[in-house]
């Protein structure tokens, strides 16, 4: 009966991360529903985590961010270590953890990450990467953990593509967003980059290496387990409709504007995905 009950209480907790993530990202979310059933729980309950800590730094203005993030922190290794916790993400989270082995310095990264987004920083190259890393590339390495279900052979090999896809994501993020992070934080990540002189040059040069991070991706993307394959290439087809549709952006339009993928562009997007991967064509 115990055990029951501790089954019952996990899948709700589960749910509570799978509203979360249909809650704030519609692409995220699509992209979660073209796996094989058995990786979507997981996703949803590392996606749950992310987003929380991300949400502690980037929104509760009014709060002393610091001491939620180090009680977020905190909570967080003791739920890892006992196996359980009274907060639903991060009992969901915990049992993706230990059920996949996702390895402590991985997370340790994520929140260090989390924890430079309370300060301000003047990122150099050395910083972004570490940046970079923490709060994009081990996020692909814990849902890499759970796609290769205990195959460290095929999880080091893949390793690479998916650091790769990470970052191209997150320096989308940064070209989409550079208004907002200007505008409301100060804060320009891009090294040697100032919004208020921003152009196209630096434009392009940032671009290309997107670009060669995108090629780097897309050969580890094909080598993924088929349950998984699909819903990452989901995801990369759209942050790849993005990223043209920034390219062709002119820089005014970028300091300016966010630039979007209309929900509709979305389904056509995993519709075509779909089928390239049922006919075997990615």
């Amino acid at each position: 009966m115990e055990n029951k009950f501790k089954s019952l209480y996990t899948n709700v907790c589960i749910e509570c991360s799978s509203l979360i993530t249909r809650r704030y990202s519609t692409s995220f979310s699509m992209g979660i529903r073209a796996f094989d059933k058995k990786f979507r729980s997981p996703i949803y309950s590392i996606y749950g985590f992310v987003r929380f800590a991300d949400e502690i730094v980037d929104t509760f203005h009014d709060q002393d961010k610091k001491y939620l993030l180090d009680k977020f922190r905190s909570d967080t290794y003791e739920a890892i270590t006992r196996g359980i916790s009274l907060n639903p993400v991060l009992e969901a989270f915990q049992n993706v953890v230990n059920e996949y082995n996702i390895p402590i310095d991985i997370i340790d990264a994520f929140l260090d990450s989390m924890e430079m987004d309370l300060h301000d920083l003047d990122y150099d190259e050395i910083l972004l990467k570490k940046y970079i890393y923490g709060s994009a590339e081990v996020v692909g390495l814990m849902c890499l953990k759970v796609f290769c279900e205990g195959d460290s052979k095929e999880y080091d090999r893949l390793t690479k593509s998916a650091c790769a896809l990470g970052s191209a994501f997150q320096k989308v993020n940064f070209l989409r967003d550079m208004k907002s992070d200007y505008d409301f934080r100060g804060r320009t990540y891009f090294p040697d980059i100032d919004f208020l002189t921003f152009n196209a040059s630096e434009k392009s040069a940032i671009e290309q290496d997107i670009q060669s991070e995108f090629n780097i991706a897309y050969i580890g993307i094909k080598e993924l387990p088929s349950g998984a394959r699909l819903g990452v290439y989901t995801a990369y087809k759209y942050y790849r409709a993005l990223f043209d549709k920034i390219k062709m952006a002119g820089v005014d339009e970028i300091k300016d504007n966010r630039i979007r993928i209309p929900n509709s562009k979305k389904l056509i997007l995993l519709g075509s995905s779909a089928l390239k991967n049922r006919l075997n064509l990615l």
